[in-house]
């Protein structure tokens, strides 16, 4: 299990993860399906790992308005400088009631 900021914005998911490359950064690189849980959500996603750009903009004022609420765009991306920002494109969502078998 990996422990992660997260945030959405505009129907996508952003991750966020300070420092090096994890063995889960690199595994995107190389497919970008992935599944994750939220709490009791599951959910598959298309994973992009963002190197700038809108997105990479939108993710970052996302999370940490989040977790820190609003603040200018130098505070954000001073906040960011050693952060790699993921955005996952939603495919399939479920629950663990979607999943249970009826009596």
């Amino acid at each position: 299990m990996v422990e992660l900021w997260f945030s959405t914005s505009a129907g996508k998911l952003f991750l966020s993860h300070e420092g090096n490359y994890t063995d889960w950064m690199r595994n995107i690189t190389r497919n970008p399906r992935v599944k994750i849980r939220i709490g009791k959500l599951n959910l598959e996603a298309d994973a992009t790992i963002l190197k700038n750009g809108e997105s990479k903009e939108l993710g970052k004022t996302s999370l940490y308005g989040k977790y820190y609420g609003p603040a200018t765009k130098a505070t954000v991306d001073d906040w960011f400088e050693l952060s790699t920002i993921v955005e996952l494109n939603p495919l399939r969502l479920s629950t663990p009631a979607d999943t249970k078998k009826p009596d």
